[in-house]
C-alpha cells in the first residue's frame, strides 16, 4: 500500500492569519494520525509564513507516524532537521522567494552539492528524497547522490489529468520504471487531489508515499477532516 503522508502547511497559514494558536497545528497533526494518515508532512520557510521552526520542535516527540520535513537545504533549514532527526527529509530546489515548489533538482549539476548534504542526513540517520522530474537523466544521474528516494513533481499530472490522463501519466509510469531499475524509492506529491489520486497510483509502479497538503485540506472544509483522510486512503488502496 502507498502511504498518505499529509502535509499540514496550510493549517499553519490559517493560523498564521489571525494570529494565536487557532488551528491547533500539533492538535491538527495528532488528529489526522488518529484518522489514518500515515505520515506528516511540513515545509518550513526561512520567512515562516505557515509553519514555524517552533512547531517542527514540537511536533517531532508528539508524532507517532512518520515525520517528513521539505525544503531548500540553506544552513538554518540543515541545523533544524539534523537537531530534529525526523523518519525523512525531502530536499527540494526552492528559494527563499516562491510561492510553492515548482521545480525538481538538476541532478548533473548540483551533484557534488546534494552528495554533501544527504552524506550529513545519512550520518545522522535520516533518510533522504530529492524532489525531482520525470527527465531519466535527473533520475539515474541522482544515484550518484546517495539519495534513498525521489519524489516526484506532479503538477503537470495533475495539470493535464482532466484533458488526457494516460498522456499525462505517461511520463510518470517512465520514471518510476526508472528509478525502480537503479534501486530508488519513489514519492510523488504536488497537486494530486481526490479527483486525480486513484488513477496515479493505480498506475505508478513501486509507488511508495504520496505527500498530500494543499487538496487535502481544501477539500476537507467541504467534506470533514477525518471523512476526507478516509477518503484518500481508499485512493491509494491496491
Amino acid at each position: 500500500m502507498t502511504k498518505l503522508s499529509v502535509n499540514i502547511n496550510k493549517i499553519a497559514t490559517l493560523r498564521n492569519a489571525r494570529g494565536g494558536n487557532i488551528p491547533n497545528v500539533l492538535q491538527a497533526a495528532l488528529d489526522l494520525e488518529r484518522f489514518g494518515a500515515q505520515g506528516i508532512t511540513v515545509h518550513p520557510r526561512p520567512d515562516e509564513r505557515h509553519i514555524r521552526y517552533s512547531d517542527v520542535y514540537e511536533l517531532k516527540p508528539a508524532l507517532s507516524t512518520e515525520f517528513n520535513i521539505e525544503g531548500y537545504p540553506s544552513k538554518a533549514f540543515l541545523d533544524l532537521v539534523l537537531k530534529v532527526k525526523p523518519a525523512q527529509v525531502t530536499l527540494v530546489p526552492d528559494p527563499p522567494e516562491v510561492l510553492t515548489s515548482n521545480a525538481g533538482w538538476d541532478t548533473i549539476a548540483n551533484e557534488s552539492y546534494l552528495t554533501d548534504i544527504i552524506g550529513r542526513l545519512k550520518e545522522a540517520g535520516i533518510r533522504s528524497s530529492i524532489f525531482i522530474e520525470t527527465d531519466e537523466k535527473m533520475i539515474r544521474n541522482a544515484v550518484k547522490t546517495g539519495t534513498d528516494r525521489i519524489e516526484l513533481y506532479t503538477e503537470s499530472y495533475a495539470s493535464n489529468y482532466s484533458t488526457d490522463r494516460e498522456t499525462a501519466l505517461k511520463p510518470f509510469v517512465e520514471a518510476a520504471i526508472v528509478a525502480n531499475e537503479v534501486g530508488l524509492g519513489i514519492n510523488a506529491g504536488h497537486d494530486l487531489s481526490l479527483e486525480n489520486l486513484k488513477y496515479f497510483a493505480d498506475h505508478i509502479p513501486g509507488l511508495l508515499e504520496v505527500s498530500i497538503g494543499h487538496a487535502l485540506i481544501s477539500e476537507a472544509l467541504y467534506l470533514g477532516l477525518e471523512n476526507t483522510v478516509q477518503m484518500y486512503l481508499n485512493r491509494v488502496r491496491k
